[in-house]
């Protein structure tokens, strides 16, 4: 996301005195800001022992021009106004301190509850590795047919999960969610049957939905834009991570089949349900409604951070992105709000998107420990075998993140994530998969599964181009009930009769991986588009003329002339 500024910060005299709290406060001669070309240096730009540190960091913005910063003065009830203030002027050094601590105390523990969440909705993976399906007498279809329940409740509650969210505060929700699901990952461990176990995957979409949209929009209270990217790279990773450790969970779990008479996989489900509901417990406590909104009794009585902190952490966010301070964080969203995001059109490549990227990987990653389990590969070793591409995805996916902001291409980047899986499903079709040595098939499947996700790059797009608290939220929910519908097309593309082979599902997949490449593509092609259209009209314009239209429009979001589209 940016903004095209009307016009260069200029002097002015300061605007008239008024309430502190609900006004915007400017110097006679602020001081000096901060080079852009500066602003998106990753660590491993930055020169040791260099001069940046003690450089100003705060960035131009509409607030240092007061006839534009008027406009943009966030309203009273913004939790956060008694630290907004346009003067202010920090370094790279403090920046940099403050945003270590936010990865410190928020993004760790946004890392750990994903884990958490990958746990509880994936661990029927390894348990199909000890005999699940022959334990509950239910065939691959129930099986799948479980997963599209999973899927689809999780997509009916994106909706009102994200609004009540809103609406009673992150910091509130998130954890009601995590405990609320934990209690149902725990009662699978008393599955008797097909219903039993529809029934609790219809029940833990329902509970978790809108967990994903919630965070994401929880950080961007926290982070820059392309801090952002950075940040969902790593939390999405944390989710292959959680992977990994189910792998080796799941290894040590499933050898107490036997105990008390119970099979391994029904421990499996009780362990990690507790670790889950113990983590929701602690996160009623630890999750912070704002950066001002810190101080707690268990997190200590004085907050996490300094006043100055608090200050350079409210403006350095509202500077690149007035729009984050336009609502309050516990704001009820009308069904007049819900349906103007849903029908912003802008939004829709990105919809399409998330619709189709994910189905090819997510249909070989559903069946990954059962194609082994066909060649010939024991239980343990299956669920060890999975480990290896759920590392690769873990340093890939960030490797993408990092290029993407990089040289600055988000739609380049998903393309080529795109591109990966090309060789090994030309070679699952062309080959008859079903005959090959069973190294040579776990190699081809762990290179497929391997692929950079482009899932945080995405997530993180479609929140810059939203432009609006209420549509950020919206759209992030929207754009995670496409995930979850292209899940579930992923969870009914391999057939029982197409078994062993597969044929007919690699060929889906194959076109659905070409035409994702160029779906990557017209999305790009599009933005660039919108974009030159917004150009010509803005420099058509008058310095005056854009000034009025900033202060008059009745444009909103992404819709505001000055708003350009990432791409």
């Amino acid at each position: 996301m940016s903004l095209a500024i009307a016009r260069s910060p200029i002097e002015h005299s300061p605007i008239d005195d008024v309430e502190e709290k609900a006004q915007v406060r400017v110097r006679e001669s602020p001081d000096a800001l901060g080079d852009p070309d500066d602003a998106r240096h990753f660590w491993f730009q930055r020169e040791k022992n260099s001069s940046r540190s003690n450089a100003i960091a705060t960035q131009p913005s509409v607030y240092d021009d007061p006839d534009l910063a008027e406009t943009y003065q966030p309203p009273s009830s913004w939790e956060n106004i008694h630290r907004f203030d346009p003067s202010a002027r920090w370094t790279w050094k403090e920046e940099n301190k403050v945003v270590a601590k936010i990865d410190l105390r928020i993004m760790v523990l946004a890392c750990v509850m994903v884990v958490a969440l990958e746990l509880d909705r994936c661990n029927v993976q390894q348990a199909n590795a000890d005999s699940f399906l022959d334990d509950l007498n239910i065939t691959r279809d129930d099986y799948n047919l479980g997963n599209t329940l999973y899927r689809l409740f999780y997509l009916l509650s994106e909706l009102p999960a994200q609004v009540i969210g809103k609406s009673i505060g992150v910091d509130r929700w998130i954890p009601l969610q995590m405990t609320t699901w934990s209690i149902v990952a725990i009662a699978q461990f008393w599955l008797r049957n097909r219903t039993s176990f529809l029934i609790c995957r219809a029940l833990i979409g329902v509970l978790s939905g809108g967990f994903t949209p919630t965070m994401i929009l929880y950080l961007s209270y926290f982070y820059k834009h392309h801090e952002l990217s950075v940040r969902l790279g790593f939390w999405y990773a944390a989710s292959s991570l959680a992977d990994i450790v189910a792998g080796l969970l799941a290894y040590g779990i499933l050898h107490l089949r036997g105990v008390d008479g119970y099979a391994g996989w029904r421990w499996l489900f009780l362990i990690e349900g507790l670790f889950t509901l113990t983590l929701g417990l602690l996160a009623f406590l630890m999750l912070p409604p704002s950066v001002t909104q810190t101080a707690h009794w268990a997190r200590g009585r004085n907050g996490w951070f300094t006043p100055r902190e608090e200050t350079i952490l409210v403006n350095r966010i509202v500077r690149e992105d007035p729009s984050k301070c336009t609502a309050n964080r516990r704001h009820f969203f009308t069904p007049r709000d819900v349906w103007c995001s849903i029908m912003d059109f802008d939004l829709w490549p990105l919809y399409l998107l998330g619709l189709t990227f994910m189905t090819p990987w997510t249909t070989v990653s559903q069946y990954f420990t059962l194609f082994l389990i066909d060649y010939g590969f024991n239980t343990f070793q299956a669920v060890l075998l999975s480990i290896p591409y759920n590392v690769m995805d873990v340093i890939l996916r960030l490797v993408l993140v990092y290029a993407a902001e990089t040289f600055g291409s988000i739609a380049l980047m998903g393309a080529l994530a795109q591109v990966w899986m090309l060789p090994m499903l030309l070679y699952m079709i062309v080959v008859d998969f079903s005959q090959v040595n069973k190294w040579v098939a776990w190699t081809i499947l762990t290179l497929f599964l391997s692929h950079p996700s482009a899932h945080a790059l995405q997530a993180g797009w479609n929140s810059r181009n939203s432009n609006s608290v209420r549509s950020r939220a919206v759209s992030a929910a929207i754009y995670n009930m496409c995930v979850q519908l292209s899940g579930i097309i992923a969870s009914n593309i391999y057939q029982d009769d197409d078994s062993q082979e597969y044929s007919k599902g690699n060929r889906v997949l194959l076109g659905l991986t070409v035409s994702n490449i160029f779906f990557y593509i017209a999305t790009k092609v599009y933005y660039v588009l919108r974009n030159r259209y917004r150009d010509q009209k803005w420099r058509a314009m008058t310095e005056d003329q854009r000034v009025e239209y900033i202060a008059t429009t009745e444009d909103q979001g992404n819709k505001r002339l000055e708003f350009r589209f990432a791409h």
